[in-house]
């Protein structure tokens, strides 16, 4: 059963030299007790996409265009404002990229911990106090007691991140949004944080989506995977046939741009070449056919669909794929 359903989202900005559009017709589901993880490159709509969930765009200069956002059936984006309250933080969490804006310079973090207990469970300032101390044991933070009384700006980056991850889990949301949770952490406590979650799901059944860069965190953690590209899904596929069969070229291209042992130097590292086309004018055929090393391994006349049809997901073996050329399996 879907917990989360997106259908053909779009955002926008609105800029001084015009609308961009930053998410551009996404749809995905994510199933009870389920993770997705959704990849992609610096820009290309993941963090948007994320933000839209609980309705955080910015707006203005943000806006959503169209689509809609069904979380157990309610559509979110019908929602009221003052509707909202009862569905963040509560139901839906999110674990945001950058802790360093994220918490409220002006509050202790026991003020802000005990806010969210205080508002969703009608806990008294003792209980409160308890269950934020234990949380803040559980993320790693040593000394909880006394980082309760701190006030953000007398923690380091990792700390930071970690007091975000410790209110984001002390509702045990129904969904958690995990933005990059683990980027200003050390690999041992990023191991802890991903247990912590996986803890989570096992014990209440929550779904993940989970957004990383990591490629070696989506392999340990996700069910499957939806890669993004220019504010589109290209490619959604269970995990095993992601990084099994690939079927998109962009795809295959940053699977083949991880590090491998056989790269001895930074110079072996294989890239994609080329650049993400203009989000205010994206071109009306495929985003990614400029860069494409698979159109340009075909014969001249197939190439022309690339650049005169815009590809829509379909359905291709196991995976859904947004390319006139899936690859075969003796492309892997």
């Amino acid at each position: 059963m879907a917990l989360l359903e997106i259908d053909k989202l779009r955002v926008g900005f609105d800029t001084e030299a015009g609308l961009l559009v930053a998410v551009d017709g996404v749809s995905f589901t994510i199933e009870q007790g389920k993770t997705l993880g959704l990849v992609g490159e610096s820009g290309c709509g993941k963090s948007v996409t994320a933000t839209s969930i609980l309705r955080l765009v910015p707006n203005p200069p943000g806006r959503i265009l169209g689509g809609a956002i069904n979380f157990d059936g309610i559509d979110i984006l019908k929602l009221k404002r003052e509707e909202l309250p009862k569905i963040r933080g509560k139901d839906v969490a999110m674990i945001f990229q950058d802790p360093m804006t994220s918490l409220n310079p002006v509050f202790t973090v026991e003020k802000q911990m005990g806010e969210v207990l205080k508002l969703r469970f009608g806990m008294s300032r003792e209980a409160a106090r308890k269950r934020s101390t234990e949380m803040l044991a559980t993320v790693g933070i040593p000394d909880p007691a006394t980082r309760l009384t701190t006030y953000p700006h007398e923690l380091s980056g990792g700390q930071k991140q970690r007091v975000m991850i410790a209110m984001a889990l002390l509702t045990e949301p129904r969904l958690l949004i995990a933005d990059e949770p683990t980027t200003a952490l050390d690999v041992t406590v990023q191991a802890q944080i991903l247990n912590l979650i996986r803890e989570l799901q096992k014990r209440t059944g929550a779904s993940v989506l989970f957004i990383t860069h990591d490629m070696g965190v989506v392999a340990e953690m996700c069910d499957e995977v939806a890669v993004m590209y220019a504010g589109r899904i290209v490619e959604e596929a269970p995990i095993g046939d992601t990084f099994k069969r690939s079927r998109h070229p962009y795809t295959k291209g940053l699977l083949r741009s991880l590090p491998q042992k056989s790269h001895a130097k930074k110079a072996d590292l294989p890239t994609i070449e080329g650049v993400v086309p203009s989000l205010l004018k994206p071109p009306p055929y495929c985003r990614f056919a400029d860069r494409c090393w698979k159109r340009k391994s075909l014969p001249e006349a197939l190439q022309k669909k690339c650049y005169t049809e815009d590809p829509q997901l379909r359905p291709f073996k196991t995976s859904l794929v947004a390319c006139h050329y899936p690859l075969e399996d003796t492309e892997q």
